[in-house]
């Protein structure tokens, strides 16, 4: 989970500028953009936040999917270990996405809050206080989630939850049902689990599908979290998607496509690498301690 997030947070932040910002065009200008005014490190404005919370959220991600999934297959077959059929993986997908939002959504929040901060707003007649746009609002992690709790309370942390869950229950079907086509379709027939090379390939194809998929929900979800570090424009997930819609047109649901496809590749492939390979290590020494 850790080396995810340092492997995806880069462009993390040019997915959120390009979906939640203005002004920046295409990607390559966004770049350009947040290295000429911010250099390196604003590239990796908001990080510190996942790193910390992540290890928790893919245990409870990859746990309830696991789970969910063993206990279908013993209902159906009497047997934890059989392989499960493509309906149960789509099930446990679906809850696995549901429970996720629940740790997600806060986390999401601040590293958005803290990617978005120093970005200008522009919005005609529009008298901004306390802060000036332009100007950091938070200084860190713990003093935007404490700000944002006192100021906007439980509902405040939880803004954009709505749109995560339409975003993550089908986005983590398409993240767990090709991983498990593809690892079926690679591995070699006899072998017990599949290569390393095969998790690879097949986490990364994987996360690439349903990053792009997402995209939509995920520009929705960014553009309510991102509102409110100066004021709220948006009443909820539907006039947000309205108000998109109406300013914007049908393509500003696609903002940020191509970077959420590109990096999601990346990151699948390190997080279903370290799942894998862990899970591989953890049994292997059970059996040596316990024959």
């Amino acid at each position: 989970g850790a080396a995810s997030v340092v492997v995806g947070h880069p462009l993390d932040t040019i997915k959120t500028r390009l979906q939640a910002g203005q002004g920046y065009g295409n990607t390559l200008s966004c770049v350009l953009t947040v290295y000429r005014n911010e250099s390196v490190v604003g590239f990796f404005k908001g990080m510190s936040f996942p790193l910390a919370s992540i290890a928790v959220y893919s245990s409870v991600v990859f746990g309830v999917f696991s789970n969910t999934q063993r206990l279908l297959s013993r209902l159906r077959h009497g047997e934890p270990d059989s392989t499960p059929v493509l309906a149960d993986v789509a099930l446990a997908s679906m809850v696995a996405g549901f429970i996720s939002v629940g740790i997600g959504t806060p986390v999401d929040l601040v590293k958005i809050r803290l990617q978005m901060q120093t970005q200008p707003y522009i919005q005609a007649n529009v008298k901004v206080n306390p802060t000036v746009p332009g100007f950091p609002v938070y200084r860190g992690p713990i003093h935007c989630f404490r700000t944002v709790l006192q100021k906007e309370g439980i509902a405040g942390i939880y803004r954009g939850a709505g749109a995560m869950l339409l975003r993550d229950v089908p986005g983590y079907c398409l993240y767990f049902i090709p991983y498990t086509l593809f690892c079926g379709w690679i591995t070699p027939d006899g072998c017990i689990s599949p290569n390393p090379s095969s998790i690879w390939l097949a986490g990364g194809v994987a996360g690439a599908i349903s990053w792009g998929t997402a995209t939509p929900m995920d520009v929705v979800k960014s553009r309510l979290q991102a509102d409110g570090v100066y004021l709220n424009k948006y009443k909820g997930t539907l006039d947000c998607i309205l108000q998109s819609y109406q300013n914007e047109g049908l393509k500003v649901f696609f903002r940020g496509i191509t970077v959420n496809a590109v990096r999601g590749f990346p990151m699948s492939s390190a997080m279903f690498l370290g799942y894998e390979l862990s899970l591989k290590a953890m049994k292997r020494d059970q059996t040596e301690t316990n024959p």
